[in-house]
């Protein structure tokens, strides 16, 4: 099993920033992919960046140029900085890893963390 715990959402004014952290543990394998995903009110979850173990990344349109996601390999933690955010960014932002376990790719996601961008 693998433990995702997120950490550093809250409320920021229109056009501020905020930097997200996930730190995983438990069975930790190599092979794998971390990312962040998004739940707004009355919306499905969608996804927001990813990023693998050699740091290849991947961005939604609605956020390519303002966010940025990294990670820390030795500390199995991955980041995501959240700049000149809108009001459209507010949302539950949730953790997610997929894990190869030796047999199968396996997927875990935290409890999410609520970013709420308003004036």
């Amino acid at each position: 099993q693998v433990q995702l715990v997120e950490s550093g959402g809250g409320l920021v004014q229109p056009g501020g920033s905020l930097r997200l952290s996930c730190a995983a543990s438990g069975i930790i394998f190599s092979i794998n992919t971390m990312g962040w995903y998004r739940q707004a009110p009355g919306k499905q979850r969608e996804l927001v960046a990813t990023i693998n173990r050699v740091g290849l990344t991947n961005y939604a349109d609605s956020v390519n140029g303002r966010f940025t996601i990294s990670r820390d390999n030795a500390k199995n933690t991955v980041y995501l900085q959240m700049n000149s955010l809108k009001p459209e960014d507010t949302a539950v932002y949730y953790c997610h890893r997929n894990q190869w376990s030796g047999t199968i790719f396996m997927d875990y996601w935290g409890l999410g963390t609520q970013v709420t961008v308003s004036s």
